[in-house]
């Protein structure tokens, strides 16, 4: 009877989460089957209504293009290219914030935020007019330096450069905010029995804050990736994957099939190869982190 009883709670609790797990079910999964399967039909802005099944050939027609390659190289050199400093970035400014001595570090932190409490799309346009060739303040203030104006959104080097250091100005506080919270819950009695032995303090961040702070590194990083994989807006707001498709991702060319030119069925396809390898990268950085193994 009791086992009974129990069966029915639990029915009945399950019946309670079913409306909540039938509409996210809706919102996620039919959306990405829509789009796996207009992947393989026709379906553009010239067959809107009638369109036919074509199997792989869209498929096939991306991954024997050269626009695909270039793609992918110019997702990775976005994606690693910000990563590394994010990271970097993020990870000194929390050690500086840290440090028990230094005066007034709740207002500097609170600074740091500034550039996050920001919306993305307002200094995004921002920054556009900072890069700008006659008018911005970044040559301005190179000007300043002796140094000849850039015309940084126009050449493909210069363009990732501009790219990265802006997107690196949006994310960094996030970074810093995470890997700070991490430092604080390093109990500070190991610093202080290895000040008692003796070590410096390059042992102390060796032997004690890098080895704790691994996971935290490990898992801000998986999580930045992924992020920064499809960040769409630097990229479409500052050169719209210009020149040319130098510094175009999958991301934003996906957009740009889809609502540039009315080709829904290459965009679905670039969609869901984007996906794939963006989550066999993930799972392959999850384990070389073993960021899962310290969650569980």
């Amino acid at each position: 009877m009791d086992s009974l009883q129990k069966l029915d709670r639990i029915i009945i609790q399950y019946l309670y989460l079913l409306p909540i797990i039938a509409i996210a079910l809706f919102l996620f999964l039919y959306p990405v089957a829509y789009a796996v399967y207009i992947s393989f039909t026709n379906f553009d802005l010239y067959h809107l209504f009638h369109y036919a099944f074509v199997g792989l050939k869209i498929y096939e027609q991306i991954l024997t293009s050269s626009t695909f390659y270039t793609l992918l190289l110019n997702t990775i050199i976005w994606t690693v290219g910000s990563l590394i400093p994010m990271v970097v970035t993020g990870f000194i400014l929390a050690l500086i914030l840290n440090q028990r001595d230094i005066k007034g570090r709740n207002v500097f932190f609170t600074l740091l935020l500034v550039p996050w409490a920001f919306p993305a799309y307002i200094s995004l346009v921002i920054w556009y007019g900072m890069w700008n060739y006659e008018y911005g303040i970044v040559n301005k203030f190179l000007g300043l330096l002796g140094i000849p104006p850039i015309n940084w959104l126009t050449f493909t080097n210069t363009a990732w450069v501009a790219l990265i250091l802006t997107n690196l100005w949006l994310s960094f506080p996030y970074y810093t905010a995470v890997f700070l919270s991490s430092l604080q819950s390093i109990p500070s009695e190991l610093y202080d029995i290895a000040i008692v032995d003796g070590a410096n303090a390059w042992q102390r961040f060796k032997h004690i804050t890098l080895p704790l702070m691994r996971s935290a590194i490990a898992f801000v990083s998986v999580g930045g990736f992924v992020f920064t994989w499809n960040n769409f807006y630097p990229i479409y707001i500052l050169t719209a994957g210009g020149p040319g498709i130098s510094t175009d991702i999958l991301i934003v060319y996906t957009y740009q099939e889809a609502f540039s030119y009315g080709y829904y069925n290459i965009a679905a396809a670039y969609s869901v190869i984007s996906t794939i390898i963006l989550t066999i990268m993930a799972i392959l950085m999850l384990r070389i982190g073993r960021v899962l193994e310290v969650i569980t």
